[in-house]
């Protein structure tokens, strides 16, 4: 049995080799992203495991071929599958398999820190202090005790954040198509998106990328916040319109944001443009602005997450080649 994993990063390499001893299967690995043009490395294989943000691409023929070729799964070993035509390889007799929870912590954890530099102003306070400027007028923070968090999908991972937030005293609210009743000891529900945007003092959103959470914080939704209130995407960068909420930032709609993903991410994130004028403008105006914190889709990318990606996706595959099920599968 042989399993070949691509776009694979140095700091997998450790949790794949171990992975693979413990069960004594060859892995294979690359640094490519799984493409039509780079589809061809996977024959010999029986496994095979994809991270990335762009899609797959191509049409149902690219997994009709992989299934002639005698695989049976694609498994990414991320959350999202927007990347993958599931549609297109259940069609094909492909079993696609995810890794949901590889860590709600961690992703979770990064929603609560970006939260507390934000109403603390440290973005500011950095700022000023990197110009020797001491002074602290003007930058009274907030204690989160006093706001009402809302999230807005309260999964695995938001449910983690909601219990996060209540810990450190907030008033947490949420708005959710699926609402989880051993979650309501820490959290209030609401009945739309709009109540949530309206009471909410820090939005922090926990969605899925899909049809109805494309463009979910717009133009409208942004004017419906608060004119003191902070946004937090740590799901995917699609979910907000970026030209709108730069409109809203401009204007003194929000008091500022904390993005761990953002629109046309791929082009940027994960690579070294020191030096260079960014292409994306949006980013780049972005990244100008005092109150807006932006970090590289990094949510995810803590120790233990990183370990539990690679083993779960693995036991994914493993289990479907010894014809035995799996939560994980589509």
């Amino acid at each position: 049995m042989k399993i070949l994993m691509y776009s694979v990063r140095d700091d997998e390499q450790d949790a794949i080799q171990a992975w693979a001893a413990a069960h004594q299967i060859q892995v294979d690995t690359n640094d490519l992203e799984f493409h039509p043009e780079t589809a061809d490395l996977v024959k010999g294989y029986d496994g095979l495991v994809i991270q990335q943000r762009s899609p797959i691409g191509g049409d149902a023929s690219l997994y009709q071929s992989l299934a002639a070729a005698g695989l049976k799964q694609l498994t990414s070993r991320t959350a999202g599958v927007d990347t993958i035509d599931i549609p297109a390889a259940k069609a094909a007799g492909l079993v696609v398999t995810n890794v949901p929870a590889y860590s709600p912590n961690s992703v979770a954890e990064m929603s609560v820190a970006q939260t507390m530099r934000l109403i603390r102003n440290l973005e500011m306070f950095d700022q000023r202090i990197s110009q020797q400027n001491f002074q602290w007028a003007g930058l009274q923070a907030r204690e989160i005790r006093s706001l009402t968090v809302g999230i807005i999908g309260a999964g695995r991972i938001g449910g983690t954040a909601a219990r996060l937030f209540h810990g450190l005293g907030a008033k947490v609210i949420a708005y959710d198509v699926v609402r989880h009743p051993e979650l309501e000891d820490v959290l209030t529900y609401v009945d739309t998106k709009e109540d949530l945007l309206r009471q909410a003092d820090v939005v922090d959103l926990h969605v899925d990328l899909n049809e109805t959470s494309a463009g979910l914080i717009d133009a409208a939704a942004l004017k419906l916040m608060k004119t003191d209130a902070y946004l937090i995407n740590a799901s995917r960068g699609p979910v907000i319109v970026t030209d709108d909420l730069l409109a809203a930032l401009k204007a003194g709609e929000i008091a500022g944001c904390a993005l761990d993903t953002v629109e046309g991410e791929n082009a940027l994130f994960n690579q070294n443009h020191q030096g260079e004028v960014l292409q994306d403008t949006n980013v780049a105006q972005l990244m100008q602005m005092p109150n807006v914190i932006i970090t590289p889709h990094v949510g995810f990318y803590t120790n233990l997450a990183v370990k539990n990606m690679v083993d779960i996706s693995l036991d994914d595959v493993l289990a479907i080649l010894n014809g035995e099920t799996t939560a994980n599968a589509f």
